[in-house]
């Protein structure tokens, strides 16, 4: 299967379970693996034949900033479920969400959801 990848991706989320993290929106940071068939666009050199990698990072960017998840796996497991059913042409999404900000003594933390579109 073929693959695209979105790295380092920067959104604003309202995210944490302590009253002093629900008082502004947090920095994350998101890396997405989206699996599809990309062999059309690779024949035909069409954007129109390939994930509009654009339009994803700005839908997950605008998915973060709408959101008011406690915790970081509720919103990568929602993130996931949305990719997958917003872009049926996407067959598997692997999705990490950082949330580098959180403990002075780490330099991250961090889940990752993989999910399949067949499933």
């Amino acid at each position: 299967m073929d693959k695209i990848h979105i790295e380092g991706l920067e959104v604003l989320a309202l995210i944490g379970v302590y009253d002093w993290e629900r008082e502004h929106q947090q920095r994350l940071i998101v890396d997405v693996e989206l699996s599809a068939d990309l062999s059309e666009a690779a024949q035909t050199d069409d954007v129109n034949n390939t994930l509009n990698y654009a339009q994803i990072a700005q839908g997950i960017s605008d998915f973060a900033a709408k959101s008011q998840f406690k915790l970081i796996e509720a919103l990568a497991s929602h993130m996931v479920d949305w990719l997958l059913q917003s872009f049926p042409n996407l067959k598997t999404v692997r999705l990490k969400l950082s949330k580098p900000d959180i403990l002075a003594n780490a330099k991250n933390v961090a889940v990752e959801f993989t999910k399949d579109q067949t499933l």
